[in-house]
């Protein structure tokens, strides 16, 4: 069952780090034509734009990152390694880019749903336990990026949910980027078993910006 009320624009026009603590509890909720799963958020990273080498607007705009530029309450979704979608809630004023990673969740509605497209999860705590792994259960690919979060008739929804205590948040490096590696602008709830596993990234030779 979802809880809270949908999100507005203007509550999600933060700078990415600040927007990033605020989604830690919100509901994701996506429909398609099986039906609904909605995801609770647990872990998520912060991309900045000009002045983060880690993310995918450090370089500057492209027709890739077209959406991550504004305005704020947006879905970015992207292809990386040729076969995952990872998808990212657009945060900051219009025209200055940066955005939330979604990189895990618990399932609170459509559990059947989930496991039918998530069999070899072992438990719901793995159902949606890593960014690509939290598209697949929430049936987000390309056609979704550049989708509404704040509009209700969208196919993709954010909720408040229930706000996640400041004792209870853990700050850490962002996992496997190939720049600014120990950046601590990834943050999770502690204790829940659907945070992923850290990976240290590195730099890599004709490495393209991670987010």
């Amino acid at each position: 069952m979802v809880t809270g009320r949908q999100f507005t624009r203007r509550e999600l026009a933060l700078d990415p780090v600040e927007l990033a603590t605020l989604l830690l509890g919100a509901v994701i909720e996506s429909t398609g034509p099986d039906g609904t799963v909605a995801v609770r958020l647990v872990e998520v990273e912060a991309y900045r734009g000009l002045d983060d080498p880690a993310s995918h607007c450090y370089r500057g705009r492209t027709p890739r990152n077209a959406v991550m530029w504004g305005p704020a309450g947006y879905l970015y979704v992207y292809f990386v390694y040729g076969m995952h979608f990872c998808a990212n809630v657009v945060g900051t004023e219009d025209g200055q880019p940066g955005a939330v990673l979604l990189r895990a969740g618990e399932v609170v509605s459509g559990a059947d749903i989930a496991k039918a497209r998530r069999p070899s999860a072992r438990g719901n705590g793995e159902l949606a336990k890593g960014p690509a792994i939290l598209t697949s259960v929430l049936g987000i690919d390309r056609a979704e990026n550049g989708v509404d979060l704040t509009d209700p008739a969208s196919p993709v929804r954010l909720f408040t949910g229930e706000r996640v205590p400041e004792a209870d948040i853990r700050t850490g490096p962002r996992v496997g980027v190939a720049m600014a590696m120990d950046t601590p602008w990834r943050f999770w709830v502690d204790g829940s078993p659907a945070v992923s596993t850290y990976r240290r990234g590195g730099k890599r030779r004709a490495a393209a910006p991670g987010r």
